[in-house]
């Protein structure tokens, strides 16, 4: 029963590849039902596993046996399982739901589904393994599942640039997990979690090793590894590059990829390890680092994005920054719950999204929308809910989980915690300002858009405004409902699921802060806010001149052309890359050690020998006597060189004389024949 969840997206994968061509359309009923009934048993596991700690271990027998390799199907259902299981199933049926609609239009609709549900599937199967080849297993399935719906519309060539690109960079990543599976197997030649979770403290006492000129821990490099990983598939700074261009695919596949699916695996990946994590304090500052970095930079970039989908899409990469660095002041719990908070806010903005773009006939470009507030109310009231949920606006969704993470920062009482406090802090003011700037353009701002796209602009159909108004009500109350049970004081909710060291323990001085500083991560937010509603709604007007004509234009170019990471790594990796493949790939082993070895100079060879040997045909008979001699004079030098050593040297001194008499005779008879 534990496994139904799985059962049921893969078996939809299998119905829409096998029974659509027969059922056509009533086969998206047989695909929705099946994901209601995995929702269903993935809240009752929610219910048995996590509310009742009825910690389930499934073995389904050897996968493979390899010398000191041996691999189960096992799969773990413990609290984090649950919990991801419940976020990914229902976010999934929800898509599902509104894709109907959505795609309703599209012939290829069936397939699409299908694609859906194997993502959905492989997502699954990475939260539910119970060793880290599993894992590897379903983080390599969602990295295809994703290539596939990201170029789900492969006639466009940007879809496919765009597949290819998320496909690659994620290489990245995917390195970083598999060697440190390498190092995981080399130290505890096991690759069950319940093995490498227990032996890593032994580990952490060896000495050090030495690592591209570094001197490293071996728990250290391990973590290292993992999160590499983890910056390539949530899309970290400097492996971020794909998540923008990833918005290339349908809109339901943004709301799947950025809520419930491929980003969060990273975190996750980070939550699961994290009796690997509490061991490495450098691998913990470095986590926070990069997750501070990462939200302030995203916010920066989505300031001036115009794209609506891109700029949600900067709003998750932000959002995934908060994720991290909570994960690098060790309370991954306060992660996972803003990781599951933020899954039904970001969904509500994408679907949301994709309800304008649907109503103005699939244009994105937010200088062209405006004025739908009172065409479109509900999916204006649904945006605006997400994007204030998004800002930890007081008492919505994010508000529970946002606020812990900034506080949590601050009680650490450190000067690394408090740097990546404060660029948390200044991330949270810049997301409050572009978010109320999206709701502005999109609804309030003067229509720019084409008469024809007004003009039939409406509210979508059922299924959609059924899910933006469940989505819309999670939105508002799933955080409040949820926080005392995953991060209030005296929770056993995450029993030993979660793993932290003892000195790592700060969860008390965040609850008892004073509330001064409780407010200062909040204070920004509305001053963000405030600060949005000044500029668009007051001062529009004239925000052109001030940029044009002032220092902001540098900076405008400068985030527009998003920290220059795209350019700096196209000029310095890509182009050169490709100049040094083309050179080593074609010009060396195409054009010339193919044709210096392969089948041309085989012909070659060959011709060449055939011209030697040609020389022979003379034509006359005592040429040919005369080589039948010297074959068998061979024949007889190998006959007494084997029996009759002591005249071998008489034997090789009259085959030397012959074939010297051959050369010259052959030599001035071609000669004669040529004049």
């Amino acid at each position: 029963m534990y496994l139904l969840p799985l059962l049921f997206p893969l078996l939809n994968l299998f119905i829409s590849c096998l029974l659509g061509k027969f059922l056509g359309k009533r086969v998206l009923l047989i695909l929705v039902v099946n994901m209601f009934l995995s929702a269903v048993f993935s809240f009752w596991i929610f219910y048995e596993v996590g509310i009742n700690k009825s910690v389930c271990y499934v073995d389904l027998g050897t996968w493979f046996h390899l010398g000191l390799v041996k691999l189960n199907w096992f799969f773990l259902f413990d609290s984090i399982t649950s919990v991801m299981l419940l976020l990914v199933v229902f976010v999934s049926l929800l898509v599902h739901l509104y894709s109907i609609d959505y795609m309703d239009g599209d012939p290829h609709i069936i397939r699409f589904l299908g694609y859906l549900s194997l993502f959905t599937f492989f997502m699954l199967m990475l939260v539910t393994s119970g060793n880290f080849v599993q894992l590897f297993l379903g983080w390599e399935g969602v990295g295809l599942s994703s290539y596939l719906l990201i170029n789900f519309w492969y006639t466009r060539v940007q879809a496919n640039k765009s597949a290819m690109k998320a496909i690659i960079v994620n290489r990245f990543g995917d390195f970083g997990i598999y060697f440190s599976l390498l190092i995981m197997f080399f130290f505890f030649k096991s690759f069950d979690f319940g093995v490498v979770f227990n032996l890593i403290r032994f580990l952490d006492a060896q000495p050090e090793v030495s690592f591209l000129g570094f001197k490293l821990g071996r728990v250290d490099l391990i973590v290292i590894f993992l999160f590499l990983g983890a910056i390539g598939k949530s899309a970290q700074l400097g492996l971020h590059t794909w998540l923008p261009d990833a918005m290339e695919g349908p809109t339901p596949v943004s709301a799947l990829i950025h809520a419930a699916t491929m980003v969060t695996a990273g975190v996750f990946v980070l939550i699961r390890s994290s009796p690997i994590l509490e061991y490495s304090a450098s691998g913990l500052f470095l986590v926070s680092l990069i997750g501070g970095l990462t939200a302030l930079f995203a916010g920066t970039v989505g300031l001036v994005q115009y794209d609506i989908k891109k700029v949600i899409a900067y709003s998750t990469c932000s959002q995934l920054g908060y994720m991290f660095f909570a994960c690098g002041m060790s309370n991954y719990s306060v992660g996972l719950f803003h990781l599951f908070n933020h899954g039904f806010f970001k969904a509500l903005l994408f679907l949301g999204a994709g309800s304008v773009i649907h109503a103005l006939l699939d244009e994105q470009d937010m200088r062209k929308m405006g004025g739908l507030v009172k065409l479109m109310p509900l999916t204006y009231v649904a945006i605006l809910v997400g994007s204030l949920s998004l800002t930890g606006f007081p008492f919505l969704t994010g508000f529970y989980s946002k606020e812990v993470v900034l506080e949590i920062a601050f009680s650490k009482f450190s000067i690394n915690s408090f740097f990546v406090y404060w660029l948390g802090v200044f991330a949270a003011f810049i997301t409050s300002f572009y978010s109320i700037r999206l709701v502005y353009l999109v609804f309030f701002a003067t229509p720019n858009s084409y008469v024809r796209a007004v003009s039939s602009s409406h509210e979508s159909r059922s299924f959609i405004f059924y899910v933006l108004s469940f989505l819309g009500f999670l939105s508002i109350f799933i955080g409040f409902i949820f926080k005392d049970l995953f991060i209030g004081l005296g929770t056993d909710f995450w029993a030993n699921s979660i793993f932290n060291l003892y000195i790592n323990s700060d969860i008390l001085y965040a609850e008892f802060l004073d509330y001064y500083f409780k407010l200062i991560p909040l204070i920004f937010s509305l001053a963000g806010l405030s600060f949005s509603l000044l500029v668009y709604f007051v001062i529009y007007d004239y925000t052109f001149f001030i940029v044009k004509k002032s220092i902001f234009r540098y900076a405008y170019f400068f985030l527009a052309k998003k920290w220059y990471f795209d350019l700096l790594y196209n000029n310095i990796f890509v182009f050169n890359l490709l100049s040094a493949f083309y050179l080593l790939t074609f010009k060396i082993i195409d054009r010339g050690l193919i044709e210096l070895f392969g089948p041309l100079s085989l012909v070659r060879l060959i011709s060449k020998f055939s011209a030697i040997f040609s020389l022979i045909q003379t034509g006359f008979l005592y040429n040919y006597i005369f080589i039948v001699l010297l074959g068998l004079m061979f024949f007889i030098k190998i006959i007494f060189s084997l029996f009759f050593p002591d005249f071998t040297a008489f034997f090789n001194f009259g085959l030397f004389v012959c074939l010297l008499s051959l050369v010259i005779f052959l030599s001035l008879d071609s000669k004669s024949q040529n004049t």
